[in-house]
């Protein structure tokens, strides 16, 4: 394992266990390394990234992680397939959880999401995740009902994103379809991560929002890419970007209220630093894609 700061004026410190950081593909254009993407973030932002390749046939286990700022941010609504997928097991009508479980993953609901949370129980769900995948999260201080508010790290989700593909690999039904629900995820809630990775069958979800009391916007994104065997290889990115201007916060704040969509003000603020974060973190695991046959 090596250990190296990286730009100590953004605090940067990150941990990769092959090689060197050194450059990555990204929307910027050319080679982009994580120097590069986080040196300039404004006072405030925060970022992280990691990475998992793990699994039978292939090399040894790969694990990349890097950060910014604080070590958790809001989870916003990344974890959506993973709430579905250990809520299954809970569900007494299996027609009734599919019919929250699908939209949450696909289209990201809210409601059908605060369904599955609250029916089964956020205590429930999070001990039934940390069972599943060895990320032990905690429901949201004040108000558990509010399931985007669980504070995690880029890595925590990597690893548990990876034991959802592994276990989809092995024959999960519960697992398989939850995966292939991500790869229906389609629009601007991908957030250009399938062409900025080139990888058109990866499942994705993303989480998007800034809540009344923050003064940044939240933008993350999770890709699971396709692999033989049980081998899994999952991308994580996680940003919050200062939002400071006061108008903007209103008329934010009133579209999110009346449900209209705001992915677009989070493609504005950051959308290129996410998939940027994104290549540069598959680039760091020597992902081969695959030769069209």
């Amino acid at each position: 394992m090596v250990r190296r700061p990286l730009g100590a004026a953004a605090g940067i410190l990150t941990s990769v266990n092959v090689f060197p950081i050194y450059a990555g593909r990204s929307v910027y254009g050319g080679l982009v390394g994580f120097n590069e993407l986080l040196h300039d973030l404004e006072p405030g932002a925060a970022a992280q990234a990691a990475g998992i390749s793990r699994g039978h046939p292939g090399p040894p286990a790969r694990v990349l992680s890097i950060r910014t700022g604080p070590a958790t941010m809001r989870c916003a609504s990344l974890l959506k397939p993973l709430y579905a997928w250990v809520t299954a097991a809970r569900a007494p009508d299996a027609e009734r959880w599919r019919r929250h479980a699908e939209p949450a993953v696909v289209v990201s609901s809210n409601a059908d999401t605060r369904n599955l949370w609250l029916a089964v129980g956020p205590r429930v769900i999070l001990d039934d995740l940390h069972q599943r995948t060895g990320v032990r999260w905690t429901p949201p201080a004040g108000d558990p009902s509010r399931f985007g508010g669980v504070e995690v790290a880029a890595d925590e989700v990597a690893a548990a994103y990876a034991a959802l593909a592994q276990a989809g690999a092995a024959g999960d039904p519960v697992a398989e379809t939850v995966l292939g629900w991500m790869r229906q995820v389609k629009g601007g809630q991908t957030y250009g991560a399938r062409e900025a990775l080139r990888a058109p069958e990866a499942g994705i979800k993303c989480g998007w929002y800034g809540e009344p009391d923050e003064t940044c916007l939240r933008t993350h994104a999770v890709a699971v890419l396709p692999r033989g065997g049980t081998r899994a290889t999952v991308v994580v990115a996680m940003t919050a970007v200062p939002y400071p201007d006061r108008r903007e916060r209103e008329t934010y704040q009133a579209r999110a209220a009346e449900g209209l969509p705001v992915e677009g003000e989070h493609e504005r603020v950051a959308g290129a630093l996410l998939r940027g974060l994104m290549t540069t973190t598959l680039t760091e695991l020597g992902y081969r894609h695959r030769r069209p046959s």
